[in-house]
């Protein structure tokens, strides 16, 4: 089983690119994820249809995993999230799901 947490975003005008790059399975969030034991992966996933939504799909081996990523690592993740507002845009936590398979 696996945890995942979505996020949907609507980058800023003129900054699509760096933040396909900042949110890519080798960006920014992602190198910083790697640090922590239990991920698996990052998918960004870009939208069918213009100025619509794109999506994060952060893998992890449990939501423990994710916790625990926090408690080490939760200065980092805010410092990063404050460095990547100018391009990230509209941001909404989708929400934790437990993937079966």
């Amino acid at each position: 089983m696996s945890h995942v947490r979505v996020w949907k975003f609507r980058p800023t005008e003129g900054r699509v690119q760096e933040f396909a790059r900042a949110y890519s399975s080798g960006g920014d969030w992602a190198q910083l994820f790697r640090n922590a034991p239990g991920f698996q992966g990052t998918t960004l996933m870009s939208p069918a249809a213009p100025d619509d939504w794109w999506l994060t799909l952060d893998r992890w081996e449990s939501s423990a995993k994710f916790d625990a990523f926090v408690q080490l690592f939760g200065d980092q993740y805010r410092a990063l999230d404050a460095k990547l507002e100018d391009i990230s845009g509209e941001e909404i936590f989708v929400g934790a799901f437990e993937d079966p398979g």
